[in-house]
């Protein structure tokens, strides 16, 4: 045996290394530590932001509920019982003024008695100046919310006069002083030429001009007055000018007129009106009201503003009807319809500022509806029987009197404006032609209509989503596929970053250069625009078939993976031809201006900041999002699968069709609804390159708005908590929601592919 194989025998054997060391526990320690720590970190910050989200959910949900529970009527005090109140006549009008405090009670013998409400105690008492010998007849009422009151007398003369309510401070005491004025003078006007009681009266007043119609067995007499006052003494002359209309063949039950004063309404019979027209002074024609040939009309009110009118009949129904414009002329039409009790209507008072109305049946039930939102907010019983009521400005007091009682009732209704048809469906709007989406939620005059659908709103959201992922998603998707799997890892580094750089692109400067310079650009180079959009994939496509076509000895010159530098020069070439051909296209195929040609010889109407701007400036924002992420995933393929499948005699495509997108199409896809969630909830771009119009047109050249851009115009001068204001928080909470479901769906359609391909 050799002295080296002694010493290997005689050697001792290797030390056995010792994992159990206190360092080493020490460190075992401190990794467990840290890992608990992280994992716990990780789930509070996960668990936060769910509860974050559940948060703001239920924040919104407690601002929108309240606009879908109805009205509430509760009494307010005991009934009272004034000693006044059994001297006086029959009541013709109850009244209310705006601090709830004074109510006015009109009897018939011409006896105005203005009293406290909360406990009826009388203030005032007023006689009007009626005739000796001559009793009150018929009365009517101008619009809600004029206080004007028109008297028909037993002599065919008419009185009117307005009852006003001066409010003063007198030692810092607030005093409501009631009065009664008399706008065109204490003079009664004569009505009937032959001094016949008027049956039946209107009034309106527009401007200095006022009109009074009056009925005497059939015949309807029309006047108009222009009232005109000396700036010097005072005094009031009236201009007055009689209208021919043509008679009616049956009793009038009802007279109502328009306060732009272009149509008299004349219910006569059990259930028709005839419809006049004041400029032409000729019928506009005979409408039939009720489809119930057992009904009648019982009671016709015009709500706010005076074009709807409110018919009550026998069976407990309230119906809608104004004047629409048709291929034939001005209709009265029957908008819609609600329905009380089945007692009859005996009155109803619409509200002055909003689209609501009270109606009153004769069983003593009270009804609160909406005419907007085709809403139906109480029905209670407020009277054993018959009665007379009056509502107050602000809608939140109801005065009732009822065999010989005066009873208060505070009603609550803060939101009757909005319901699920309001919001979503079509709605026929006052003097629309037909039933319309439209969001129009402030006006100038407190007759407004509120339009409060969110339907157009959803829909320019998807618009400008639909069309900023239709330039965005393949340019960007496309783009990381090459750079990801094609493109050479030098230039790669150069590229990707560029491109990420964008994202850090403020979207107000995006929205501020496609307001104001990329708009009108667009405007003035239609043909160009359209011609680069076709003409850049086509010549990309062509420049890579001349490359094919070169010798190898050229193509070889430049190294594998850099040749997309070659379509630099080549995108440029196209943009400056089609850019600079535009204005001979122009004048070539569009007359010179294709604007107008769309416009005038299409029919399709051109807005200089539309769609299309949004898509172009918009897409270009959403690029980088969609490119970061799917590049990730395109690049995150194991080599392994690629190199194997190019082993096994795949082509280059081959493999990027068959194995990488179907391995990366959960990122792709994840990074597709990343970049609509952008889309949709974009907000400065929409803001400043679409010209904000609520409309509900698919077409590229017009404009849009979005819900996020709309809660940023709006909610700064939204009144808090008004119905608006809830409104604008139910949009928000809309896109929460939208942005909730797609992000699920999202991950469900992910992680089936994910484990669809995941044996790849």
């Amino acid at each position: 045996m050799s002295d080296m194989a002694k010493d290997s025998m005689t050697a001792s054997p290797s030390p056995r290394l010792d994992f159990n060391t206190p360092a080493l526990q020490r460190k075992r320690r401190l990794r467990a530590f840290k890992d608990h720590l992280t994992r716990w970190y990780v789930s509070v910050g996960g668990l936060a932001v769910l509860a974050a989200i559940t948060l703001i959910f239920f924040y919104l949900a407690q601002v929108v509920l309240p606009m879908f529970k109805g009205a509430e009527l509760s009494a307010s005090g005991e009934p009272q019982q004034p000693a006044w109140l059994a001297e006086q006549g029959k009541p013709l009008l109850l009244a209310l003024e705006e601090q709830n405090q004074v109510a006015m009670r009109l009897d018939a013998q011409g006896q105005v008695s203005f009293f406290e409400a909360a406990n009826g105690a009388l203030l005032n008492r007023v006689a009007l100046p009626l005739p000796a010998g001559v009793q009150i007849v018929s009365r009517g009422l101008d619009l809600p919310g004029s206080n004007r009151v028109v008297l028909g007398l037993s002599n065919g003369q008419a009185l009117v006069f307005r009852h006003s309510y001066k409010v003063s401070y007198p030692n810092n005491q607030k005093t409501i002083v009631p009065q009664i004025e008399y706008p065109f003078g204490e003079t009664p006007i004569q009505i009937d030429p032959q001094g016949r009681a008027i049956d039946q009266i209107a009034v309106s007043v527009n401007g200095d001009t006022l009109m009074l119609a009056g009925s005497t067995n059939g015949q309807v007499h029309a006047l108009s007055l222009t009232r005109e006052e000396n700036l010097m003494t005072g005094e009031v002359t009236l201009d007055e000018q009689r209208l021919n209309l043509p008679q009616l063949d049956e009793p009038i039950e009802k007279l109502v007129i328009d306060p732009r004063q272009l149509w008299l309404y004349a219910f006569s019979g059990r259930a028709t009106a005839d419809v006049f027209d004041l400029n032409k002074q000729h019928l506009n024609g005979r409408y039939n009201l009720l489809e119930d040939a057992q009904a009648e009309v019982t009671e016709v009110t015009p709500l706010l503003g005076g074009i709807s009118l409110m018919i009550g009949d026998s069976k407990g129904g309230i119906h809608q009807w104004f004047m629409v414009r048709g291929e034939s002329g001005a209709q009265f039409r029957n908008i819609r319809d609600f329905q009380l009790n089945g007692s009859p209507i005996t009155q109803i008072l619409p509200e002055e500022r909003r689209k609501g109305f009270v109606a009153l049946d004769a069983a003593g039930n009270l009804g609160v509806f909406h005419s907007t939102a085709h809403r139906t907010l109480l029905i209670a019983p407020v009277a054993e029987g018959a009665a007379l009521a009056a509502l107050s400005p602000r809608a939140n007091l109801l005065l009732v009197e009822s065999a010989g009682k005066l009873k208060n009732f505070a009603l609550d209704n803060p939101h009757p404006e909005v319901s699920w048809s309001a919001l979503w469906g079509k709605v026929w709007y006052e003097s629309y032609d037909e039933p319309k989406y439209v969001w129009q939620s402030t006006s100038a005059n407190t007759d407004f209509e509120p339009k409060l659908s969110l339907s157009p709103l959803t829909f320019g959201t998807f618009k400008a989503a639909f069309y900023a992922m239709l330039l965005a998603a393949p340019m960007s998707i496309a783009a990381a596929i090459y750079t990801a799997y094609f493109m050479a890892p030098a230039l790669r580094r150069k590229v990707k970053p560029v491109i990420e750089l964008m994202e850090a692109l403020p979207t107000v400067i995006l929205g501020f250069f496609a307001g104001l310079f990329l708009a009108p650009y667009v405007e003035g180079h239609l043909p160009g625009i359209f011609s680069l959009l076709l003409l850049t994939p086509l010549g990309i496509l062509l420049a890579a078939y001349v490359w094919s076509l070169l010798p190898e000895r050229i193509r070889l010159v430049i190294p594998d993976g850099w040749e997309a530098a070659l379509l630099v020069p080549v995108i440029l070439a196209v943009a400056a031809f089609a850019l600079g051909m535009s204005g001979h296209m122009e004048n070539w195929f569009f007359g010179g201006d294709m604007r107008l040609w769309l416009s005038n010889d299409l029919g399709i109407p051109f807005d200089q900041r539309n769609a299309l701007v949004v898509g172009l400036a918009m897409g270009f924002a959403v690029i980088p999002n969609i490119y970061s992420i799917a590049e990730d995933a395109v690049f995150s393929v194991p080599k392994s699968l690629t190199q194997g499948s190019l082993a096994l005699g795949a082509t280059p495509w081959q493999t990027l069709t068959r194995v990488v997108i179907l391995t990366a199409s959960p990122g792709i896809f994840s990074a597709l609804m990343i970049g609509l969630g952008r889309a949709v909830g974009e907000t400065m771009i929409v803001l400043m390159a679409t010209g904000n119009t609520p409309i509900m047109e698919a077409n590229i050249f017009e404009g849009l708005r979005t819900l996020a851009a709309n809660v940023a115009v709006e909610m700064p001068e939204s009144e808090v908590g008004s119905t608006h204001y809830r409104v604008l928080f139910l949009a928000a909470m809309v896109l929460l929601m939208f942005t909730f479901v797609m992000n699920t769906l999202a991950e469900l359609i992910r992680t089936r592919l994910r484990k669809k391909y995941a044996s790849l």
